[in-house]
């Protein structure tokens, strides 16, 4: 027994100044184990409570899952049930709007294939009139070239001197021959200093013949049209008024006779551009030419002259033939006497035809009331009354025969 605690005290680890023992260290080793497995023993039973624990917390969560799993199926069952549901009700939604969508595809084909047959109409009778309108302008076409075609030959025309004065002459004789009676102008007549003017106009009442003469500054004014500088030009209007100038001075000195012809002439301008240009920028050859007593007229100028002196030579006609109407007017107011007389003649016919009637009516009033009187007898007894008659009133008359069977009432009225 002293022998047995030597080895355990013997010293193991130093430790500075502290000596560890074997004895120490296996006691120390000892608490150690005992500490150790009092530790097992609690973590055991930890770990048993916790896999009861475990073991009741998944119970619990396998009937939960349980529960959840009916109610999933339950719902399943309803959801199922409601799809079934939804399923008829889209089915016969989808009849329903299958035939609605087919109504309406058959509804919009019969509208969209009247509306192709309008437009394919409305197309055809586009098409025609758009047929109708390319004829017209290709007749418009055609028009326009011939027009094109004859602007050419005028400006030809009116290119050539002599041809350019036989178209204003033409232009004038027109507006004449229009206006004035045959037999009133003449045209290129002779005067007698041998002169011959374009036209003559016969005046009435022996009166001197006015003068017309036309006349075309045409090359003049087309250099005036033409000219691009101030200098071309002023040249160009220097040559025109020369030209116009020397025309009024031609009419005047030529075709101005004392006793032949009227102290006035008329210059006729065949173009209104003309005529504008020399009334616009040349109002010194308008003064001169008034001066030497010409007028210068274009076509609508002329053609009321024309009418002007048509007027005139009515009013003269009519002057010469007012012995005639006078006469006319003397015997219509004799026949005017003679129906008057004739008229009167027969209303006094008439009156006594009227007062013929008169009497007749009388007479025929007569025999009407002496009618009414025999209708108005009666037949019945009693005693005979009677009244005299009243002038101007109705009067009650009866007369009975002596057997008393006969009774007459009449009434009278006033004649």
């Amino acid at each position: 027994m002293n022998d047995l605690p030597g080895p355990l005290s013997l010293p193991i680890i130093q430790l500075g100044a502290t000596t560890i023992t074997l004895g120490q260290l296996l006691a120390f080793g000892a608490l150690l184990f005992a500490a150790l497995l009092v530790a097992m023993v609690v973590a055991l039973w930890r770990s048993a409570n916790a896999r009861a624990a475990a073991a009741a917390e998944a119970a619990d969560n396998a009937r939960d899952a349980e529960a959840r799993m009916a109610e999933i199926l339950r719902s399943q069952a309803e959801m199922q049930g409601r799809m079934g549901a939804i399923a008829e009700v889209f089915g016969s939604r989808q009849a329903e709007l299958t035939q609605s969508i087919g109504q309406r595809l058959d509804a919009m084909s019969g509208r969209l294939g009247q509306t192709i047959s309008e437009q394919t109409r409305a197309t055809h009778e586009n098409l025609a009139r758009l047929q109708e309108r390319l004829a017209t302008i290709d007749s418009a076409q055609g028009n326009i070239q011939a027009l094109a075609g004859q602007v050419v030959q005028l400006q030809a025309i009116l290119s050539n001197k002599q041809t350019r004065g036989a178209f204003g002459q033409s232009r004038m004789e027109a507006i004449v021959a229009d206006g004035l009676p045959m037999g009133s102008y003449e045209f290129q007549a002779t005067l007698s200093n041998g002169s011959r003017p374009d036209c003559l106009v016969k005046m009435p009442n022996d009166a001197p013949s006015l003068v017309i003469d036309a006349k075309f500054p045409l090359e003049a004014w087309n250099t005036i049209r033409a000219a691009e500088t101030a200098e071309t030009q002023k040249a160009a209007a220097q040559a025109f008024r020369r030209d116009v100038e020397v025309h009024i001075r031609d009419i005047a000195d030529k075709y101005l006779l004392q006793g032949e012809t009227q102290d006035t002439a008329f210059m006729f301008v065949p173009s209104e551009s003309v005529f504008a240009e020399i009334h616009e920028n040349f109002e010194a050859l308008v003064q001169r030419a008034h001066r030497a007593r010409i007028v210068i007229v274009s076509p609508s100028l002329l053609m009321l002259s024309i009418q002007v002196i048509q007027a005139i030579l009515k009013d003269a006609r009519m002057r010469e033939q007012a012995h005639v109407i006078q006469g006319e007017v003397i015997r219509l107011m004799e026949d005017v006497s003679r129906l008057d007389e004739r008229v009167r003649k027969l209303q006094t016919h008439f009156g006594q035809a009227s007062k013929d009637i008169d009497d007749i009516l009388v007479s025929t009033t007569k025999v009407t009331k002496r009618g009414q009187k025999i209708e108005a007898l009666e037949f019945g007894g009693g005693t005979a009354d009677e009244t005299d008659e009243k002038t101007g009133a109705s009067t009650a008359r009866t007369a009975a025969s002596k057997t008393g069977q006969l009774r007459l009432r009449v009434v009278e009225d006033a004649e």
